[in-house]
């Protein structure tokens, strides 16, 4: 199976899918793609056997999707999110990021295998409706687990009284070490945007038609 692993990251989503490939008894082919040259090294140190393109993962996508069976996407959330409405207070202003529905339209309509796209809930009504799942919104064209991870995640303050030891919280909970990075964007920024590794694992189980007792509603997707 061919997976590309958009806006990679450190791969939170990724980080257990050897796992369910090696359970589910096929081989798993996966590129990852991050325009951060630091955070892809990191995900290179991290999953050595992966393909990492640094590059655009908007444009990879249009470029590329047709050499896939799966894909993930998670664009960057930050002009989507409830902050937005602080930041508007304080004079920051912006538009939302389009390339997020831009994605999924595309997708929808032209990807034969299967996808999700993963976000987090908005400030706005949604323009296409998701699946919601604790925090994060997921746009996918197969059935979804209602519990994803039972995991409970470290508590996230986006404020400046935000506790000291967060950010140690958020790398023990992901299993992660940031300590190595070397670029411009905030550690505590890149921890915070992973996505939990059991809800990635969850979702590829999905994917590849592995069914959990705790999911009993599960449906295959092939």
């Amino acid at each position: 199976m061919k997976i590309l692993n958009l806006y990679a990251c450190l791969g939170g989503n990724r980080f257990k899918w050897d796992e369910v490939s090696e359970e589910a008894g096929i081989e798993i082919e996966v590129t990852a793609v991050e325009w951060d040259e630091e955070l892809a090294r990191l995900y290179q140190e991290r999953f050595p056997n992966d393909t990492v393109v640094v590059a655009d993962a908007h444009q990879y996508l249009l470029n590329h999707y047709k050499e896939f069976d799966f894909i993930w996407s998670s664009p960057p959330c930050p002009t989507h999110s409830v902050t937005n409405h602080f930041l508007n207070a304080q004079g920051i202003v912006r538009y939302p990021d389009m390339k997020l529905y831009e994605e999924i339209i595309f997708l929808e309509h032209f990807f034969k295998g299967k996808y999700c796209i993963e976000n987090v809930k908005p400030y706005y009504k949604l323009l296409i409706p998701a699946k919601e799942r604790e925090r994060h919104l997921y746009w996918t064209n197969f059935n979804l687990p209602t519990i994803l991870s039972e995991r409970t995640a470290p508590s996230i303050t986006a404020n400046k009284a935000r506790k000291p030891t967060q950010h140690i919280d958020l790398c023990d909970f992901h299993e992660i070490d940031v300590s190595n990075y070397k670029g411009k964007q905030d550690t505590g920024k890149i921890a915070r945007n992973l996505v939990d590794y059991e809800a990635g694992r969850t979702i590829f189980e999905t994917v590849v038609g592995i069914q959990k007792s705790n999911n009993s509603n599960q449906l295959k997707a092939f």
